[in-house]
């Protein structure tokens, strides 16, 4: 017998599939094409988004402003397309189209940005902690190849959270949430402009236990930027972020260890004391000239990082990475163009040690990793009529990738290198038959390169190739009276793909290889009703086909980790004075656990709400309530070739969680 989800996602796809065809015959009630809901501060990201012949939506903070914000998943759970699972705290799985599908920690497949400069080391891997959501005016995401002016060139694509300034955020600005586990959050900013000059900066402080044993976590952060009109055509602006993150990190268990027993942590967890403490500090400077016709955006930047990171081995690492950026907008009658670039240089002193329950014992590795990356992208779009426009571009990659061993328990290999480049075109088309409504379609190619942890998963360099994909999508997105709405079906078909697997105990870090053939296909759905000003529905269902092709070993077995199904829903009832939201995420089938397709994880649903309330000018309370029911279910996977009852690979989903606070500008 189908679950109710499968009979009802197809329906679903099918219903804002003849959405257009609805709001044609709909007589139209004004000129407006911007196709996303305007919030502050969000208009003209949703312009260049509508521009956009694909997946692409602005996530604004009034659409998460009742939560309690701690990771991106926060932040991004209404966002069509993006698979979010938390494992513990701050530590989430994050991936768009099967992006850094094995990867179950750290980040790959994905260029995460801040302001519009990627957190990203220079060998594309990153730690996505460092973002901080609750600083956010509003958050860009761009799937796919559709991240192409983010310099891009992934498969998952690109995903940008924007600060408020001075001149968008005046005045004070207070926030305040404590709950479950002994968690409390805080925020302090403040906003203020002049003339010429604007100024704005934040610090939010964050304390938990977590909801399992060995779980606690503590951050100190600090964002801000100052803006300066030098004349009336040229702007800087100078952005300084500072991290301080410290995470215990309680282990993955086994399958039934993570539904009968799931706050417990895994005793090698404990055993040696495993962690990740980040302190970052990232300084950054853009300058805009207003070339009448052209905008010219100029840029640079320089991160500098310490991760201490104790797990199978006590790994201390140091980095600092550098460069630069330019962005050329032009925008004449029918043709508009953009012409960018950017460098990026890292170098990390990498160090291992044995773990002694979290402490350095005997130091067993030692080495100097420096990497480049480096991009080229174009785009023209050209406006034939008014109602159609076609868009050609690419982007096109170097990089290089460089460890020098100073010391290895083992034979020591002086150096490894490797050298990577690409070209990656895109072609897409974007038509507009009525006000308000979009039907789009593109194609194109995107070619991840490996980094360090894929590159030097032994001592010495393995042979890796880039993983390589070319991706067909089409799509319609739009708004008409109360309804709104973003459909994507994608097809991307891959060589190569980077996919990792547990090569048997549980804390020792996954191998790497490219696959052979493999396919990602999928929906990417978000619907949303505003019948009234009292209520509104929001939806977003995903579905995901990710499979080998014809593999030697593994045949056209269904990739791990990811569900086929994941549907999410929200009502929100009553005003700003005072409402309540129920939510549900469903998941009706687990995902499977292994590559060879014999252990599949079981479905949860789970319930929550989120109430919220003027209780004074200018300051509000809300509450949110996470798995009303308890319910136990698994979370996230770190997926293995072969699965047994003793397999610990199983994260599970955050308990029963309440929170409350205030928000009060002044």
């Amino acid at each position: 017998m189908q679950s109710p989800v499968t009979c009802v996602a197809p329906l679903l796809a099918l219903a804002i599939t003849f959405v257009p065809m609805l709001a044609h015959a709909e007589t139209a009630e004004s000129d407006q094409t911007i196709i996303v809901t305007a919030t502050t501060g969000t208009d003209a990201a949703e312009v260049r988004a509508a521009k956009t012949p694909g997946g692409a939506d602005i996530v604004g903070y009034e659409d998460y402003a009742d939560k309690s914000i701690v990771s991106l998943r926060d932040t991004l759970a209404f966002s069509p397309g993006v698979y979010l699972q938390p494992r513990f705290g701050q530590e989430v799985r994050i991936s768009i189209r099967g992006s850094g599908l094995s990867r179950g920690y750290h980040m790959r497949g994905l260029t995460l940005l801040q302001d519009g400069v990627p957190i990203n080391l220079a060998d594309d891997n990153g730690d996505f902690q460092e973002l901080e959501p609750i600083f956010f005016d509003h958050l860009e995401v761009y799937r796919g190849a559709n991240a192409l002016r983010f310099g891009s060139g992934t498969l998952g694509g690109a995903i940008n959270g924007v600060t408020p300034t001075g001149r968008t955020a005046r005045g004070i600005y207070l926030r305040a949430d404590g709950g479950s586990f002994d968690s409390l959050r805080g925020l302090v900013s403040a906003g203020v402009a002049g003339e010429r000059v604007d100024a704005w900066g934040a610090v939010s402080a964050d304390t938990s236990d977590g909801d399992r044993d060995h779980a606690r976590r503590r951050s100190l952060r600090f964002h801000g930027n100052a803006g300066l009109a030098l004349t009336d055509r040229i702007t800087t602006r100078l952005y300084a972020s500072y991290n301080n993150i410290d995470q215990e990190l309680p282990g993955a268990l086994t399958l039934g260890e993570a539904l009968t027993t799931p706050r417990k942590a895994n005793v090698g967890s404990v055993a040696g004391d495993q962690a990740r403490d980040i302190e970052s500090l990232r300084l950054q400077n853009r300058t805009r000239f207003d070339l009448g016709a052209a905008q010219l955006d100029l840029g640079v930047f320089v991160n500098t990082k310490r991760l201490h990171h104790p797990i199978y081995q006590l790994i201390d690492q140091k980095s600092l990475d550098r460069g630069g950026f330019f962005r050329l907008d032009y925008a004449a009658g029918s043709v508009e163009a953009t012409l960018g670039g950017e460098l990026r240089v890292g170098d990390v002193h990498s160090r291992r040690f044995v773990n002694i329950a979290g402490r350095r014992g005997a130091k067993t590795f030692d080495a100097q990793q420096d990497a480049r990356t480096a991009t080229l992208y174009g785009e023209i779009r050209l406006r034939p009529v008014d109602s159609l426009s076609l868009i050609a571009g690419g982007i096109y990659a170097d990089g290089m990738r460089r460890q020098r061993e100073a010391f290895n328990n083992g034979p020591v290999d002086n150096e490894g290198r490797a050298d990577f480049d690409a070209f990656s075109p895109k072609f897409g088309v974007l038509l507009e038959p009525a006000p308000g409504v979009q039907i789009y379609g593109n194609y194109s190619r995107s070619v991840e390169f490996p980094g360090f942890i894929e590159l030097a998963q032994t001592s010495a360099f393995v042979p890796l190739d880039p993983q390589r994909a070319w991706t067909a999508e089409i799509g319609t997105r739009g708004r008409r009276g109360m309804l709104s709405w973003d459909l994507s079906l994608y097809r991307a078909d891959i060589k190569g793909e980077l996919l990792q697997y547990n090569p048997g105990e549980a804390d020792v870090p996954a191998a790497t290889f490219n696959a052979g053939k493999t396919r990602h296909e999928g929906i990417e759905a978000a619907l949303e009703l505003n019948p009234a000003d009292w209520l509104r529905l929001r939806q977003v269902y995903t579905y995901s086909d990710f499979r080998f092709r014809g593999d030697a070993v593994y045949g056209d077995n269904r990739l791990p980790v990811v569900p086929r199904h994941v549907y999410r829903a929200e009502m929100r009832l009553g005003t700003d004075a005072l409402h309540v939201a129920p939510n549900v995420e469903w998941v009706p089938q687990g995902p499977f656990a292994d590559y060879r397709g014999r252990v599949r994880t079981p479905g949860y649903a789970l319930l929550g709400f989120t109430v919220g309330a003027r209780v004074g000018e200018g300051i509000d309370a809300f509450l949110d309530v996470r798995n009303i029911t308890g319910k136990r279910a698994i979370g996230d996977i770190s997926a293995a070739i072969d699965v047994t009852d003793t397999s610990a690979i199983y994260y599970p989903v955050e308990r029963r969680a309440v929170s409350a606070g205030l928000r009060a500008r002044f």
